[in-house]
């Protein structure tokens, strides 16, 4: 497989790209996006076996049940990172091992259903924050550790909903690819 062709499976959106002005219209998009993500993941992934479950989205890569459960711990923690940066003074988050979580037990074999549930949870309580901060909220910020990077609040909205859509997009094409759908 060709590095372009393995690039295209791990990023199939692209990379995040923030857009030089962040307006109103771009952050209501994206919290759309976040509102719409528990049920539209749920759809795509209700029918699918054991089996299926279980299947590399790309070689190398995770199985869909663990980029499911993937995306309910990441999204509990970004949520968790808005609060923090809503109440403290740019606090420096909590850095976690996202490829060690994803080879926890609960990450490999639990029920897609929990984390299912989980997000629909959290991205309700996320959106409805979302909805309530002012423009001064969100020119908040907090300190990622891994590189030392000061991340605005209005700027991660836009992470996590290409974050939603990024790891959609890994579970739709295996879809396709396999051709079950």
């Amino acid at each position: 497989m060709l590095d372009n062709d393995i690039e295209r499976l791990r990023f199939p959106i692209g990379k995040f790209n923030p857009p030089n002005e962040i307006t109103e219209a771009i952050i209501a998009d994206w919290i759309a996006v976040l509102e719409a993500f528990p049920q539209k993941l749920s759809n795509l992934v209700s029918h699918l076996t054991k089996q299926q479950l279980d299947t590399p989205y790309r070689q190398g890569g995770w199985t869909i049940r663990q980029v499911i459960h993937h995306l309910a711990d990441s999204h509990h923690h970004s949520y968790i990172r808005f609060k923090w940066a809503l109440t403290e003074d740019k606090p420096v988050i909590k850095y976690y091992y996202e490829n060690l979580w994803a080879e926890l037990e609960d990450s490999r074999i639990a029920p897609i259903s929990l984390s299912l549930d989980h997000l629909r949870a959290v991205h309700a309580k996320l959106v409805y924050l979302l909805k309530t901060l002012s423009d001064k909220d969100l020119e908040k910020s907090f300190i990622h550790p891994e590189h030392n990077e000061e991340v605005v609040l209005k700027e991660n909205i836009g992470i996590y909903a290409w974050h939603s859509l990024h790891h959609y997009a890994h579970i739709e094409q295996l879809l396709v690819r396999n051709s079950w759908v």
